[in-house]
């Protein structure tokens, strides 16, 4: 919304600042002009001080001799000159004794005139007259303006002590000398001179006025016009509006914080937008993290209620387990040696067959038993490097057989774990193991180790035939098997899983395709100079 006209701050400062510029040249101008008329009058009047005192000197000579035609021949002849109206000369009862005008002779002026007060309104007359006294200026009855000036006669010692004259030295003035001077070419003057001086003054005026708006325009109006607009636009929702204001004033200061302030409105307004888009899509992630978590925390319910159980089913069937596989042996042995005993082949046979799915629940029993123990073991500092290490070296005969070649990328020598040391083994061989029998026909097993911030990343990576979507949830669920032909007993990955989770590690399916597996174990990294108490408080990134 733009302001109404003279409600703009450029148009406000092109009035204040003619205004005042507009006072000072008519100050001035009126300055000069009087300066002007007064130093003209100066000048008028000292050229008739001086044209008074040549005719004075002049005519002095002349008078001591008393040679009234020399006298008055002076005087006509000074009339003559341009600008110089009447000289006359009266004797101090006020007749006029020479003058340029002959018709004037012998004729008496009134002494009350404004002209004769000057003297004659005094009680003596004053020899010595200031300047101002003596000039008068008026108006002829011709409408002509004159400037007169009178200048006393004063009598001198020469005057009373020559022979001609009769003048007694006690008077001290003979007569006055009367000089009227026209003042049309010095008033010509001024009045040109003022012409020209309020001409140049408009001038200025105007070009001051003119220049005036032209910078205001330029240097603010304009400015403030590209600032105005981005506001408008900012207004109108167009928040990546830029100013295109290239300066390193205060405006182009003020465009620059605006336009940083736009960018960040948009940015801003984009972010919001983008939440606002995929506020729903944002819900579902979170109740799927949710959900993980969840189903997290009921697979450590589980496997902690299944630990117990197994505990106690694994300490009753433990010894009736023992029994049967012992005495199946041992009757198995006994037919062995009878020959003659009837049907004895299918007899060892069945005997065998015991032994064997005997041995296999004892197996059953025995991980049932590791998976129970999960508050035993001695934690202390281990390098996991040395761990991995160890566990490879007994299943070594399952790599040779299965045909797999083994390859270890490790970054450095030592990767310091606090841990139960034996435990860590034995999840990673369960994990070992299951990448083994995934590579029926043989590959290559990848176990790499890094450090990713506080946390060591262990990665064993295999080239099976990976594991069916549908599966993926359930791996780490007790006596969930995918090998069948009661082949696996289901109870190696959810070992692991409470193994590493009691470490406050985590365990996860990387990635897996029909390519291969990588699982992916995160352990914290210790630090000797870490309190052990405080070493598992923090929280761990999800795999």
């Amino acid at each position: 919304m733009q302001p109404k006209f003279f409600n703009r701050v450029s148009v406000k400062l092109i009035i204040i600042i003619s205004s005042v510029l507009l006072l000072n040249l008519a100050v001035y101008t009126y300055y000069q002009v009087i300066t002007l008329s007064e130093d003209l009058t100066e000048l008028v009047t000292q050229n008739a001080l001086n044209i008074s005192d040549v005719i004075r000197k002049s005519t002095r000579h002349s008078m001591l001799l008393n040679r009234r035609e020399d006298v008055y021949e002076i005087i006509h002849t000074v009339g003559t000159e341009k600008g110089v109206e009447k000289i006359r000369i009266y004797n101090k009862q006020g007749a006029i004794n020479f003058s340029s005008d002959t018709t004037e002779l012998g004729l008496s002026v009134n002494l009350d005139a404004e002209a004769c007060n000057v003297c004659h309104s005094k009680p003596t007359l004053p020899s010595n007259l200031k300047q101002n006294e003596m000039i008068r200026v008026y108006k002829t009855q011709e409408g002509t303006k004159v400037l007169g000036l009178i200048n006393p006669i004063l009598n001198e010692t020469d005057c009373y002590t020559a022979e001609c004259h009769y003048h007694d030295s006690s008077k001290k003035i003979l007569g006055v000398l009367d000089i009227i001077l026209a003042t049309e070419a010095s008033d010509q003057i001024v009045e040109s001179n003022i012409r020209n001086v309020i001409t140049i003054t408009i001038i200025l005026m105007l070009l001051i006025s003119v220049m005036t708006i032209i910078f205001i325009s330029v240097i603010v109006n304009k400015p403030i016009q590209e600032i105005s607009r981005g506001i408008d636009q900012i207004a109108q929702g167009n928040l990546n509006y830029k100013i295109s204001l290239d300066s390193s004033d205060e405006l182009g200061i003020m465009a620059k914080e605006f336009n940083d302030m736009s960018s960040k409105l948009d940015d801003a307004y984009k972010e919001i937008k983008e939440w606002s888009e995929t506020l729903n899509q944002k819900v579902q992630e979170k109740n799927e993290e949710l959900k993980k978590i969840y189903e997290q925390i009921t697979q450590i319910e589980k496997l902690a209620s299944l630990g117990k159980l197994s505990a106690t089913v694994a300490h009753e069937l433990n010894n009736p387990l023992e029994g049967i596989l012992t005495y199946s042996k041992l009757i198995a042995r006994k037919i062995e040696k009878q020959s003659d005993f009837p049907d004895r082949q299918n007899l060892i046979t069945y005997l065998t067959l015991i032994s064997d799915e005997t041995a296999r629940c004892g197996k059953i029993v025995k991980d049932l038993l590791l998976f129970s123990r999960k508050g035993e073991g001695e934690y202390l500092p281990h390098n996991l490097r040395d761990i991995i290490d160890k566990a490879l070296i007994i299943i070594n005969h399952h790599l040779e057989i299965n045909k797999i070649r083994l390859i270890k990328k490790y970054e450095a020598t030592e990767y310091p774990i606090f841990c139960d040391g034996q435990k860590i083994e034995q999840a990673i061989i369960a994990v070992l193991i299951n990448a083994t029998e995934a590579m029926t026909d043989g590959g290559i097993l990848t176990i790499t180790i890094t450090r990713e911030e506080q946390y060591l990343v262990l990665r064993i990576s295999d080239e099976g035939k990976g594991i069916h979507e549908k599966d993926l949830p359930m791996i780490f669920e007790p006596f969930y098997s995918t090998k069948g032909d009661n082949k696996g007993t289901g109870l190696g990955l959810p070992v692991a899983y409470g193994i590493i989770n009691q470490h406050k590690g985590k365990i996860s399916v990387e990635n897996t395709s029909p390519g291969g597996t990588t699982f992916k174990i995160v352990f914290p990294l210790y630090k000797t100079n870490v309190d052990i108490s405080h070493e598992y408080q923090s929280e761990y990134p999800n795999s």
